[in-house]
């Protein structure tokens, strides 16, 4: 897969595989390891990890049994995983460049895909269901699809919470991705992030349903709390963090709240 260069350009600063070691980054790992602990099949169920970046979920899979398959598109997050890999002591299963669209891999092999990247990154309609229908052909029948979504509303508010709002270029990106969920940054802050598409909920859920796949479900990942105030002094307190944590999870599949969350997930069946 050839990545339009403005994306190459923002993973290639290697800031992806730090992303998700403290804040609210931290938060977006932890509480994706939930979801993948509660739904993914028992170890050692093959993963193909599908835009798996540095390897932030495919070496702790690793670790606890499953049979991983990184697969990503950005040569540098391939270096940095196998890195990563041996410094934490385990061998995934493969690591390989690769498309979400067009995977090297036997139809039918695979117990769980991730997509926990690829979807926000295909910014055209057609090759997100070209990206979902592949995972359903490489799936087992019964196997679990997990995809991630970036809220259509994301922008607007990590803009208040951040302080970028006060950026009029800023307050344009915003303008765009609330009427046609492109994000496009023309800046060189890479805070704004990259070009990406940004869902509604249901949205994600229709694409992944056309995909192919049944028992469709949204999970807000961070919830409505990420862009609070208070965020910081609570997750670095042990109490509060423990307690947030178990809300979040109480509160995940509440469908008046998935577009406050800065990311959801699908969780998804192949069918039998």
């Amino acid at each position: 897969m050839t990545l339009p260069k403005e994306i190459a350009a923002h993973y290639l600063v290697g800031l992806e595989s730090e992303r998700l070691a403290s804040g609210l980054g931290e938060l977006e790992r932890v509480r994706t390891e939930s979801i993948l602990g509660r739904y993914l099949p028992r170890p050692p169920a093959l993963v193909l990890d599908v835009g798996g970046a540095a390897g932030v979920y495919a070496i702790p899979l690793t670790r606890q049994g499953y049979q991983v398959h990184l697969i990503d598109p950005v040569v540098l997050h391939l270096e940095q995983a196998r890195e990563a890999a041996a410094a934490a002591g385990v061998t995934l299963a493969r690591i390989r460049l690769g498309d979400a669209r067009r995977l090297e891999a036997d139809s039918g092999s695979g117990d769980a895909v991730l997509l926990l990247g690829p979807l926000y990154h295909l910014v055209d309609r057609a090759d997100r269901i070209l990206a979902l229908r592949e995972a359903g052909r490489v799936l087992k029948p019964g196997g679990v699809l997990v995809a991630a979504g970036i809220s259509r509303f994301a922008s607007l508010l990590d803009g208040f919470a951040s302080g970028f709002f006060a950026d009029p270029v800023f307050r344009g990106i915003v303008e765009e991705d609330l009427r046609s969920g492109r994000h496009e940054n023309p800046t060189r802050n890479p805070h704004y992030f990259t070009t990406a598409y940004f869902h509604d909920p249901e949205e994600l859920r229709a694409e992944v349903s056309e995909g192919g796949f049944v028992d469709v479900k949204v999970l807000a990942v961070e919830g409505p709390i990420w862009s609070a105030a208070g965020f910081a002094n609570a997750w670095a307190d042990s109490a509060q963090r423990k307690k947030l944590l178990e809300f979040l999870e109480r509160v995940e599949g509440e469908a008046s709240i998935l577009g406050a969350s800065a990311h959801f997930v699908v969780v998804a069946t192949c069918p039998k």
